[in-house]
């Protein structure tokens, strides 16, 4: 039977009408066809191929693998979104090696979304001529060393307090796998694929430096490897952030010489010596100087923190929006927001808070029937969740483009140890391995995103207080019958309590290791995780507020706010409904979230935005 399925790609004006030859087709490939065609109409490299498909008429979840003709009735209309790798579901990118573009690193320039982007699965890496040149030149200088017969340490002795046991020159490859494996003790959930993949991307920027003495035929190899999607399973646990992150980082060395488990889009999960037979791969043979090269360094600190700082940054933006609305909800005041203010204490980001604030709400460029209703009121100053949002933002972002800065430059360095040095023919032993500045970074990131979601719960508990909100309570009429946004509050609130613990800094704790001799660790591992956990859960509160906000819109109609405001407003009802009587609120907070995640508030008001910007700019001329 020939089935027509009309596809909504959700947050777009688009339907696509994707015809089905036998109704066998899956989902997955509806929603692919239907993907196919968005993109000769929207470019957006930033958009992950993660789709969710739900039957438009009762709102149920499609699964990807279901058959058309088992789920579907023909001409029956179901909704597509498209989600970001931001989204903490595991997901397998199943392109081909064809499609996948090529990126060239130098173990200088990554930036976090660059790193975010080669998680994603859909890029392969090579290295200029030049960069490998800096490689064999660094290999040299430790087959010089092994030739002449000198010790050194990592080369030819033993790890940390075996240091001084020298190896003989026939068990050096031997040392080689019996480090990686010995270290192989991380416990915990594996990282879900996108991270394991920017882990081992990451490791390959920073040998490709040529600091760490690694030769060309292994880093080729390990190359070769991740270009073919191939990619190591790594637990979540066990590394204290110095000497690095060994535990991490040796499960993804083993993967590479064969040893463990690795998963590829032609496998699926398995063995990894059968994984990487099966796509045509060799494991490699490490090398001496080799295994230590690959298991110290911080990319698993570096890899989560770059992870959570690019959601950080998307977060930040949409969190000014939200607050937009929710001063629009509660017809405050836009005189917080003056300019004359905030250049009198000039912080980058409140000024840059103060701005945005500025461009979405009331003004000459941008009306708001609401304000020009309500600006003539009995009240006197708003509470500090609306009239400090520049004061506390602001810091949230500097905080933001601080930890970026400082991972950025964590992401180009070299954290091995011992460290080649080319231009003179030596290798030293020092510690940059130790993961104390990406680990300070990341407990501040996590203090400065809870910011946001603490004043995003305190606006919530502002627009649900019908004496602060003058709205009705709970954002409902019928109250009683209804008890409308009563309990997403309670859930924004136990989201920040969580977050009040979870930025307790990690790294102000050391516990030593190794017999003593690493006396002093980071717990950087750590502060990258519960960043991440803080990050989203931030995502969540501010979801609630969204869906409070646009609530108290509604409830103001048919007074209009700004624009920009109006857009974010429409955009959300696209796909979530007024709340009028109560029902079913756990999906509505889900649709919200991917809203948050998907980056989409900030795109809606970006033009809006800079038309503001434009305008002022030509009123001052």
């Amino acid at each position: 039977m020939v089935f027509c399925i009309p596809v909504k790609i959700s947050h777009t004006d688009e339907t696509f009408l994707i015809p089905c030859q036998t109704g066998k087709e899956t989902i997955e490939w509806i929603c692919r066809t239907a993907y196919a065609r968005y993109t000769k109409i929207y470019s957006d490299a930033s958009v992950c191929h993660l789709f969710m498909a739900r039957r438009v008429s009762d709102r149920s979840r499609l699964w990807l693998d279901d058959c058309v003709e088992q789920v579907l009735k023909d001409n029956e209309l179901i909704q597509m979104d498209l989600m970001r790798a931001f989204d903490d579901q595991q997901t397998n990118s199943i392109i081909t090696d064809e499609e996948r573009k090529v990126v060239t690193i130098d173990g200088l320039n990554m930036t976090p979304s660059d790193l975010v982007r080669l998680g994603s699965g859909e890029y392969q890496i090579e290295l200029s001529s030049d960069t490998w040149e800096l490689i064999r030149r660094g290999r040299q200088v430790v087959d010089n060393i092994i030739s002449e017969k000198k010790v050194v340490y990592g080369i030819n002795t033993g790890f940390g307090p075996f240091a001084k046991t020298i190896i003989p020159d026939d068990q050096l490859y031997e040392l080689q796998s019996r480090l990686i494996l010995s270290h192989c003790a991380g416990v915990g959930e594996p990282l879900k694929n996108e991270r394991a993949r920017m882990v081992f991307a990451l490791r390959i920027n920073v040998l490709s430096k040529g600091y760490s003495g690694v030769s060309e035929e292994t880093l080729r190899k390990a190359i070769a490897i991740f270009n073919k999607s191939c990619v190591p399973e790594i637990p979540c646990q066990g590394s204290v952030g110095a000497s690095g992150d060994l535990a991490p980082l040796a499960h993804l060395s083993a993967a590479l010489m064969g040893t463990g488990r690795m998963w590829s889009p032609t496998t699926g999960w398995g063995n990894a010596k059968d994984v990487l037979e099966r796509n045509g791969l060799t494991p490699i043979v490490y090398k001496p100087k080799e295994g230590l090269a690959m298991v110290n360094g911080t990319q698993f600190i570096t890899a989560l923190g770059a992870e959570a700082i690019e959601r950080a940054v998307s977060l930040a933006r949409q969190a000014d929006v939200i607050a937009a609305l929710s001063v629009e909800g509660l017809r405050g005041t836009v005189r917080a927001f003056h300019p004359g203010i905030h250049s009198s204490r000039p912080y980058v980001g409140q000024n840059l808070v103060a701005q945005r604030m500025r461009s979405l709400l009331h003004s000459t460029i941008h009306s708001s029937e609401i304000y020009e209703k309500h600006k003539v009121c009995e009240k006197v100053q708003d509470p500090y969740s609306i009239r400090c949002i520049p004061q506390v933002h602001g810091i949230a972002w500097d905080t933001i483009m601080f930890a970026k800065n400082l991972i950025k430059v964590e992401m180009n360095s070299a954290t091995d140890n011992p460290l080649v040095m080319i231009d003179t023919n030596d290798i030293v032993s020092g510690g940059n391995f130790h993961g104390e500045y990406p680990a300070k970074a990341l407990d501040y990131l996590a203090i400065g995103v809870h910011e946001l979601g603490s004043m995003s719960e305190c606006r919530a508990t502002l627009l649900v207080t019908g004496t602060m909100s003058k709205l009705p309570p709970f954002l409902t009429n019928n109250g009683g019958l209804n008890s409308g946004f009563m309990i997403p509050q309670y859930a924004a609130a136990a989201l920040v309590s969580e977050n009040k613990v979870l930025c307790h800094p990690s790294s102000v704790d050391s516990i030593p290791t190794s017999a003593g001799q690493e006396d002093h660790v980071s717990m950087g591992a750590w502060s990258a995780r519960k960043a991440l956990m803080v990050v989203e859960n931030v995502e969540k509160i501010l979801a609630i507020e969204l869906l409070m906000a646009c609530q108290a819109i509604d409830l103001l109609h048919p007074e209009t706010t700004t624009p920009p405001l109006e857009a974010i407003h429409k955009l959300v009802r696209q796909t979530i409904d007024k709340w009028d009587d109560d029902r079913f609120m756990a999906p509505l907070m889900e649709e919200a979230i991917r809203l948050i995640k998907s980056g989409i508030l900030w795109k809606t008001v970006e033009p809006f935005i800079q038309q503001y910007l434009d305008g002022t700019q030509h009123q001052q001329n």
